[in-house]
């Protein structure tokens, strides 16, 4: 056995529990066990170290039958702050959460095309930190940690970003930058595993044990849970469904491939796929994403035949790909998250629905439900703060055990 199994297994204890008073607060300690499926005794001294550590209130007593009350126990929303950020290749947002991960704050940052070097993208982050913190007048102690969410392949350990294909980023040291300007802990991942955890914790995946979290925004990939946990995979490089050949020898992708999944379902391929439908459709606007996705959405709705046609393209791709993960890993649910999903909404499930049932096995696909994201805030941003709370307690673990410095954490002068 690690030496230091034991602790890390009391963290993830702490923090599932945790977890599960976010969700339903406030609870009982019994219902608690019940829940996490630990005994009473455990949660019991977990709730004690919550509460020791101002996350948990208690806040009365509820009747039990035949037994004495039980005391109830809810967030200490204002325990603590927390902030996640979004980076995504055409813009940065950084939220502001309580300790009952609800917003406080927003900051959005454009990036316009030709500002993705590391130094740039840190000046967006930090400016949009120090934004959100001034915007909900707290007091930066009360900031527990920021997790940061940036595409593609990451070191959680070091901090680093290793590949971001859409900016040729390789090996960046994201987390040492930013702690020159932000003096929070900080706490990195992808959005792949960002959003799975949001609709974890909170959305259509919560209370299920396997679930596939499809991100469609600029870049394309999939956040997955397994077993009723997070899929990271053994590198942390689990989810790169993006990468995946959708076609043989078709379109060329900035991994160095042709015919990945993302290049016929990722904004930029959907803009492709309408330049292949109508070269000079009034819909596409060039240079904008964001704008061509929109204009294709409001065209859907207006029943455009340019629009409809385009849509049914990318779904028929997007359900090709989806079948793919239907059949290996045979999920309960399947969830279309990220703002592709969100501007392009029922119109592109119904297709995507019919595509990946001409496509997939009919046994697993049985048992797959396919919906769109339901979270009302950004998806990353949410699940990247919970990657703030999960250093945080991981911290507080290695402070018991008589080590004062957070590992995985930068820190740096006032923002």
């Amino acid at each position: 056995m690690k030496r230091g199994t034991s602790r890390d297994i009391r963290t993830a204890n702490r923090y599932e529990v945790l977890r599960q008073i976010i969700a339903e607060s406030p609870t009982s300690r019994q219902e608690l066990a019940a829940a996490t499926g630990l005994s009473l005794a455990t949660v019991a001294t977990l709730v004690g170290e919550l509460l020791d550590l101002g996350m948990l209130t208690e806040v009365g007593f509820e009747d039990s039958a035949g037994g004495r009350p039980r005391g109830l126990v809810a967030v200490n929303a204002a325990g603590g702050a927390l902030i996640g950020v979004d980076i995504a290749e055409t813009y940065v947002r950084v939220e502001l959460f309580d300790l009952a991960l609800k917003v406080l704050a927003r900051a959005d940052e454009e990036m316009r095309p030709g500002e993705s070097r590391p130094e740039q993208v840190v000046g967006h982050v930090a400016a949009a930190v120090g934004s959100v913190v001034d915007r909900a007048g707290i007091e930066g102690a009360r900031v527990l940690g920021v997790g940061v969410s940036v595409p593609g392949q990451v070191d959680r350990d070091t901090g680093t970003a290793e590949y971001a294909p859409n900016w040729d980023w390789h090996d960046v040291p994201l987390l040492d930058l930013l702690a020159e300007h932000v003096s929070y802990p900080l706490y990195l991942d992808n959005p792949l595993r960002a959003c799975a955890v949001a609709e974890l914790w909170f959305g259509a995946a919560r209370g299920r044990g396997d679930a596939v979290v499809v991100n469609l925004g600029t870049g394309v990939g999939a956040g997955l849970a397994l077993g009723g946990g997070l899929h990271r995979g053994v590198s942390n490089s689990a989810g790169e469904w993006g990468h995946t050949t959708l076609v043989l020898d078709g379109r060329p992708c900035h991994c160095g491939n042709h015919g990945c999944v993302e290049t016929y379902v990722g904004a930029p391929g959907i803009m492709l796929n309408l330049r292949e439908v109508s070269p000079g459709s009034a819909l596409l606007h060039p240079e904008d994403q964001t704008a061509t996705v929109d204009a294709l959405a409001s065209g859907v709705a207006a029943q455009d035949p340019v629009a409809l046609e385009v849509v049914r393209d990318t779904a028929r791709y997007l359900g090709a790909g989806i079948s793919d993960l239907v059949n290996l890993l045979n999920p309960e649910v399947v969830v279309l998250s990220s703002w592709v999903a969100a501007a392009l909404g029922e119109p592109l499930l119904r297709e995507v629905r019919g595509a990946v049932a001409r496509h997939a096995l009919r046994r697993p696909l049985s048992a797959t439900e396919i919906v769109l994201s339901t979270i009302p805030t950004d998806p990353v941003c949410l699940g990247a703060a919970t990657f703030a709370l999960e250093g945080t307690l991981r911290s507080v673990g290695r402070r018991q055990a008589g080590r004062t410095v957070p590992a995985k954490s930068r820190t740096a002068p006032p923002v």
